[in-house]
């Protein structure tokens, strides 16, 4: 089994970690991405990315500050750089070596930047959606430039561990970069909902945090089937039996 998330825009690059670092696998495939974004200014990265003028300068920034060298000062592991809603419910400085080692093999964040990563790869501060239409060599979009690689890497990691379950747990923006014609995975959505006004529906916040409470839940546990999935009960929620297939599994709460 393998959840993948997506990334997260805040960042945190002054907790130090001493665990055993990796490398990113597509770190040539990022470092082209990074010399075609040192060509724009910033005006053109603020209308790329559609971010503020200050959002834009810091950008810019960190694409010259972006260095060749495997182990940069500034650099740390994915799993601990990102802060987000989703590792918010991840909690992965709650992790124990064990926990962390299983992570590596079991759980994967999806980066335009980097493609795929693994929680301990080493990363660089940067901010690259995946919806970016950044044009690269002759590629109009990041979707374009990712082609098959991502699906690729995953049937790969898949068949290392000897399994072929992926539990999507990213965003609809991120999961188009995993090109299904060539994953070779049985793919288990998972949906949460909350009582809002009324009704039961995707509160985007939460559900964000759900995924990473999902993704812990695995990590924590060590997951290997679909049926242990349904007993996840993590700040209130409850597996929604009537509203799942064998595709998706659904989650309520309140």
């Amino acid at each position: 089994m393998i959840a993948v998330v997506s990334p997260a825009k805040t960042l945190d690059f002054e907790t130090e970690h001493s665990l055993e670092r990796t490398l990113p696998r597509f770190q040539k495939e990022a470092l082209e991405l990074i010399d075609v974004l040192r060509e724009h200014s910033e005006p053109e990265v603020k209308n790329l990315m559609s971010i503020s003028d200050q959002l834009a300068q810091i950008n810019v920034e960190r694409y010259h500050n972006f260095t060749k060298k495997k182990d940069p000062v500034h650099s740390r592991p994915a799993i601990f750089a990102f802060q987000g809603d989703v590792y918010q419910g991840l909690q992965a400085d709650t992790f124990t070596k064990e926990d962390v080692e299983y992570s590596q093999s079991h759980f994967r964040m999806l980066s335009g930047l980097y493609g795929l990563i693994r929680p301990m790869d080493l990363i660089q501060p940067y901010r690259l959606e995946m919806g970016t239409k950044l044009n690269v060599n002759g590629y109009k979009n990041l979707y374009e430039f990712w082609g098959d690689r991502i699906a690729n890497q995953l049937n790969k990691d898949l068949k290392k561990q000897g399994d072929n379950l992926l539990i999507n747990l990213a965003s609809v923006e991120y999961f188009k970069s995993v090109d299904l014609k060539k994953l070779k995975a049985n793919v288990i959505d998972v949906d949460f909902k909350d009582f809002s006004n009324g009704e039961y529906k995707v509160v985007s916040f939460f559900a964000k945090k759900a995924r990473g409470m999902m993704s812990r839940f695995i990590i924590k546990n060590r997951l290997t089937n679909v049926d242990d999935l349904k007993s996840f009960d993590y700040e209130g929620y409850y597996f929604d039996d009537k509203n799942s297939t064998n595709e998706i599994l659904a989650f309520k709460r309140g």
